[in-house]
């Protein structure tokens, strides 16, 4: 089973707007903990692990595209553990793997490379047991972890933010595997802001039900406006952003996730949503890999 950090840092961002507003903000650094399985991954990946050492088969196979998070930490969650991976990867295999896929593959994750018309029949049954057909018997992780295996390793991150007696804890939100497990794990009735890196996410509730059943819907609150144009799309204004953040805080952001997350959190502070001693937590779920498909010199971290 991998074992989860048994201590977490936290960064303060204090400028002259949480001071104005009269609030707390502080990031706990998740992307710390581990060089390649970093952010919220060890956490979603805890429970398929341990299921699939339980296993016969002794293989995991999992999905994600070109530049997936997800897919690097579970090839080396795999090789650690002496699993063997594979990745159904979203697209025709190119002539220059990204360097996401390279690293997969010096863990020892064997690449499988299906059109984005097939990838869509991922949940598929009949898709699912043509895989068995080819790989044999395994483990099957969803894309980016999502599932109650998942939401049930995500849970464990709430733990580390009640000796903060944090009044709001904010994440970003991309299957909304991390959000199901805080809310699952929130003990404390503390309010939950999701900021979806997808545009028009509307599914959210759908999702959450599907993972941890009926919830309280009155502590969450979700963010909608902050996505950038969608899945992965920045601009110069976001990428202005990381670098000055990172210049004032030493917070490096990624530019899927976190940047966008903390971007909207701040806003908020801005226009007044948080009274006057509030206690915010933002979590940062890693993913900095992903900044490598950036032009060269486009952030300074």
């Amino acid at each position: 089973m991998l074992s989860i950090p048994t201590n977490i840092s936290f960064t303060k961002i204090i400028n002259k707007n949480t001071l104005d507003k009269g609030v707390e903000l502080s990031v706990m650094r998740l992307d710390e903990i581990h060089d390649q399985i970093s952010g919220n991954k060890i956490f979603k990946l805890l429970y398929y692990i341990d299921e699939c050492i339980k296993s016969n088969h002794n293989k995991i196979l999992t999905f994600g595209g070109a530049y997936s998070n997800h897919l690097a930490a579970t090839a080396f969650a795999c090789k650690e553990r002496n699993i063997k991976s594979i990745g159904v990867i979203r697209g025709e295999k190119t002539t220059e793997l990204s360097h996401t896929l390279k690293n997969c593959q010096e863990n020892g994750m064997e690449l499988f490379f299906v059109s984005r018309v097939d990838y869509k029949n991922a949940k598929n049954s009949k898709f699912i047991n043509s895989l068995k057909s080819q790989f044999g018997e395994f483990t099957l992780i969803p894309e980016g972890g999502y599932g109650k295996l998942g939401a049930n390793g995500a849970a464990h991150i709430m733990n580390y933010t009640y000796p903060l007696n944090a009044t709001h804890i904010c994440t970003s939100v991309g299957t909304a595997t991390t959000l199901a497990g805080l809310i699952k794990g929130n003990k404390e009735k503390i309010e939950i802001i999701a900021v979806p890196a997808i545009k028009n996410m509307i599914d959210i509730d759908d999702r959450l039900t599907k993972l941890i059943g009926n919830y309280e819907k009155a502590s969450l609150q979700v963010f909608n406006e902050y996505h950038f144009g969608g899945y992965a799309k920045h601009n110069n204004e976001l990428l202005n952003f990381m670098n000055n953040i990172y210049n004032n805080f030493q917070l490096p952001t990624d530019i899927v996730y976190t940047s966008k997350l903390m971007y909207g959190v701040l806003e908020k502070i801005n226009t007044g949503y948080f009274k006057p001693g509030s206690k915010i937590i933002c979590i940062h779920t890693g993913g900095l890999q992903g900044n490598k498909s950036l032009p060269f010199g486009s952030l300074i971290f």
